[in-house]
């Protein structure tokens, strides 16, 4: 992975942007999570200053991974759409002093630098926007099998007798 380095202050300050695209493959954090290294992301990076007067870059990361099914173990494909609003600090304490003055979830305060990375940003961002335990909204193939083993449930479950049959038949009476 080539770095896409730059000077974060002044890139925010004078209001840059740059865009491109990266290959999954290029990322190798992303590729060690996905199930292949096929796809790719879109990315946009905007500099500027908040309502507040902090400099700030805007991050929006697109596209789509491979990841594989935690049910069914077979890889589907992931869209990825996220933005992100980064407030810039010249250090630790002045990301503490801005993220308590901010008291805002959604925007985060990361420490800028003369060399930001941004290939680094964008990978995070990507590995932020992935589930924990990917699943898809419904496996192929899988369905027919749970609705299968629902049935056999449902029947175990006509046979069994109640518990209050069973006590009855404990206590005498029928």
């Amino acid at each position: 992975m080539q770095a896409f380095v730059i000077d974060a202050f002044t890139f925010s300050r004078l209001e840059e942007q740059r865009s491109g695209s990266l290959l999954v493959a290029d990322l190798p954090r992303l590729s060690a999570e996905s199930a292949n290294t096929d796809g790719a992301l879109d990315w946009s990076l905007t500099g500027g200053k908040d309502a507040s007067g902090h400099a700030q870059l805007v991050l929006t990361v697109d596209g789509s991974v491979q990841l594989m099914c935690q049910r069914c173990l077979t890889p589907f494909a992931f869209d990825i759409d996220s933005e992100s609003v980064l407030i810039l600090a010249k250090d630790e304490e002045n990301a503490d002093e801005i993220e308590a003055f901010l008291d805002n979830d959604e925007i985060d305060v990361v420490v800028g630098s003369k060399t930001f990375n941004i290939m680094d940003l964008i990978e995070d961002e990507a590995l932020l926007a992935i589930p924990q335990s990917p699943k898809h909204a419904v496996c192929p193939d899988v369905s027919l099998a749970s609705a299968d083993t629902t049935a056999a449930i449902e029947v175990e479950v006509g046979k069994k007798e109640s518990p209050f049959a069973v006590l009855k038949k404990i206590n005498g009476r029928t």
